[in-house]
């Protein structure tokens, strides 16, 4: 599959369930840059802002899962916080096929939302509390959302954890 038709079902996906939630939000279409701090000055966003989104595996204790952490793109991840949160003891960044399957995006365009049974979602709390919106690539590397804070969290309903790097 094409990169420009991977992400463009999520996109499709986002954007109805965004509008059919009544969303606070606009799209922006740009040059495909992976960079967050490229990404964020294109889009005129502060870069603590941007919602990072990395799919993870915890392992370890019994524990198998895969999980979309959302985090600033200002901010570093502490992976070691993430697996003892779920039980394990280690976490690590999925593999591009398990990306993939996971999220039908490419790397870099992943939503911070989850569309998938088996991708829990959570994000740390600092994402929320410096900014009254938030920005992030919605399924393809050259479209982004940037929409309010309080329709992010009301509608994902993400899990909030602290797991950024202190």
């Amino acid at each position: 599959m094409s990169e420009a038709v991977k992400g463009s079902a999520t996109h499709q996906q986002l954007i109805a369930l965004l509008t059919q939630q009544g969303a606070r939000y606009r799209v922006m279409e740009h040059e495909a840059v992976g960079k967050c701090e490229a990404v964020s000055e294109i889009r005129g966003t502060e870069l603590g802002q941007g919602a990072k989104a990395l799919v993870c595996k915890v392992k370890g204790n019994g524990v198998k899962k895969h999980v979309l952490a959302i985090l600033a793109a200002d901010q570093q991840a502490d992976l070691g916080q993430l697996a003892s949160h779920f039980g394990g003891s280690k976490a690590s960044l999925a593999s591009p096929a398990e990306v993939d399957t996971l999220t039908a995006c490419v790397f870099g365009a992943i939503p911070p939302f989850s569309f998938h049974p088996d991708l829990t979602l959570v994000a740390d709390p600092l994402l929320f509390e410096r900014f009254d919106e938030i920005a992030f690539n919605a399924g393809l590397l050259e479209k982004s959302v940037i929409m309010s804070t309080a329709d992010y969290l009301r509608i994902a309903r993400p899990e909030l954890v602290a797991f950024r790097r202190s």
